[in-house]
């Protein structure tokens, strides 16, 4: 298709993003479609996200998307925000809209998508346990509720953003439990989900391999080394399946894509190129 003249300038804001893999998988929709598509990474914290937003905006930003450990600041500076980013708390994807932010949740969307066509895994009536009650955890929490999963157990460090992400899903399927107590539990998951940020330092995954059911894929959200310590304790335990977000970053990517530009590119040609 022949390209569009005006790039499309878009950002990644989050800490660390040096790594990420965002500007080549929309450079790549964006060749697909037609539409010439200027998004860089940007590092920002607490402190410097609002200013680092405002800024992008006035330089003529019309998008960005939210990682760790902003996906909640970015839920807070919206103006306006879809059903599922209210229902999880979170925002990982922004819409400029006049002078204002709309934001929205492709997290879920993105998991769910991920499971079923390249794993062949439906959620559906399973039991799932989710690590982390962060920003994207509260996203594919929603989205599990929302599929009928068979229970949810939470499992996470801070008791009081437990309590928040329980509260905010309001379902009697969820669960939870602290970290520490995690060796009290006694059932048996088909769905393992690592939401939490323990790959970015040095820490190791400790987790009974009891938990496991024989069946069980275990999926970090993140990708690459980060999420290297939980798969490797997850082969270790004996996970059927293994793997990482790489499809689910794909799949969201492709959600935030379409709220911009209206057209929703193709993912299996990307899963290729990022594979080669």
């Amino acid at each position: 298709m022949a390209i569009t003249h005006s790039p499309s300038r878009l950002a990644l804001f989050g800490q660390p993003v040096s790594h990420s893999l965002s500007p080549r998988i929309h450079a790549a929709f964006g060749a697909q479609v037609g539409i010439r598509v200027d998004y860089r990474a940007i590092e920002a914290g607490h402190d410097e996200f609002p200013q680092a937003l405002a800024a992008f905006a006035r330089e003529g930003g019309i998008g960005a998307n939210v990682t760790l450990p902003l996906k909640i600041d970015a839920f807070a500076l919206c103006s306006s925000t879809s059903e599922r980013a209210r229902r999880a708390g979170s925002v990982n994807t922004l819409i400029l809209d006049g002078d204002t932010w709309r934001g929205d949740s492709t997290d879920g969307a993105g998991l769910l998508r991920d499971l079923r066509q390249r794993h062949g895994f439906d959620p559906t009536g399973r039991r799932v346990l989710l690590l982390g009650a962060g920003g994207a955890a509260r996203a594919v929490a929603a989205a599990l509720i929302d599929e009928r999963v068979h229970d949810l157990m939470i499992v996470n460090r801070t008791r009081q953003r437990t309590i928040e992400l329980t509260r905010s899903l309001a379902s009697d399927c969820v669960f939870t439990c602290d970290l520490a107590k995690v060796e009290l539990l006694d059932d048996q998951y088909e769905l393992v989900i690592n939401a939490t940020s323990l790959g970015h330092g040095d820490a190791r995954f400790d987790l009974p391999a009891r938990l496991l059911a024989a069946n069980a894929l275990c999926y970090d959200l993140s990708y690459g080394r980060i999420a290297q310590p939980f798969l490797d304790w997850a082969r270790h335990a004996g996970a059927a399946n293994a793997c990482d977000g790489i499809g689910m970053l794909v799949e969201q990517a492709a959600e935030a894509f379409e709220l911009w530009h209206g057209v929703r590119p193709a993912t299996a040609p990307v899963h290729a190129l990022l594979a080669a």
